[in-house]
């Protein structure tokens, strides 16, 4: 218990978005289609498509929508992470560094 504990608290103090070690931006190299979106600052939790595939992401703040296409970079992924505000635990979620809502064409 005190060692996870421990891992919290070390999750807690790094920056859950900072930038990569290369200092450059993230690239954004993934697209998907928004499914639907769960803000609870700090974070905008959103559930997208890709083919047919589904996955939830977790990002800042961020104005997006469901049926919007957005880019986002590949993010770290976290299994069996629970969310306290959201009272919802998610068997996979990827923390991602950027999303960027794709302009309509």
């Amino acid at each position: 218990m005190k060692i996870l504990s421990l891992l919290f608290a070390l999750f807690l103090a790094v920056p859950a978005f900072a930038t990569p070690p290369s200092g450059k931006p993230a690239a954004l190299t993934q697209t998907a289609k928004v499914v639907s979106t769960i803000k609870s600052p700090p974070y905008t939790y959103l559930e997208v498509s890709q083919g047919k595939q589904t996955r939830w992401l977790a990002a800042t703040i961020i104005a997006v929508k469901a049926g919007d296409v957005i880019q986002f970079d590949e993010g770290l992924e976290m299994r069996d992470f629970h969310s306290k505000t959201l009272k919802r635990t998610f068997p996979s979620i990827y923390f991602v560094n950027k999303v960027e809502v794709v302009p309509a064409r």
